[in-house]
């Protein structure tokens, strides 16, 4: 259990109207949308051509290795490259914004219950 207050549901809801909480979500979906649809492209691309264009997908490009197994082999390295970008983009962009946003919560918490004032959902900074 945490010693700390926790925040009253009211700053939540003060918060998701907040600007910087709209440009984070805003930055998430900016990166998350276009990815997710990227990548939906890409693998079904790779089923249409599988069921219809067998003849393209058995090509063979070193020995028994085929087109077909390349580009299944190349969806899991699809995978991990999206998720290392991921990463390196809520590192550098998402985490700090979120961790600002959630220690100003914090602190008005503390503040409230320092104040002996839980029920108050006034906005106090120190």
């Amino acid at each position: 259990m945490s010693s700390q207050p926790s925040p009253a549901p009211e700053d939540f809801l003060r918060v998701q109207s907040e600007p910087r909480f709209t440009k984070l979500r805003s930055d998430y979906r900016r990166f998350a949308f276009p990815m997710t649809a990227l990548f939906l492209v890409w693998y079904l691309l790779y089923v249409i051509f599988a069921a219809f264009v067998p003849s393209f997908m058995a090509i063979k490009v070193v020995g028994n290795v085929n087109i077909g197994i390349v580009w299944g082999l190349l969806q899991f390295v699809s995978t991990f490259v999206i998720t290392s970008l991921y990463v390196r983009f809520a590192n550098c962009t998402l985490d700090p914004e979120a961790t600002a946003i959630r220690t100003d919560l914090e602190d008005v918490a503390a503040a409230r219950a320092a104040r002996g004032d839980a029920d108050s959902v006034e906005e106090v900074r120190p």
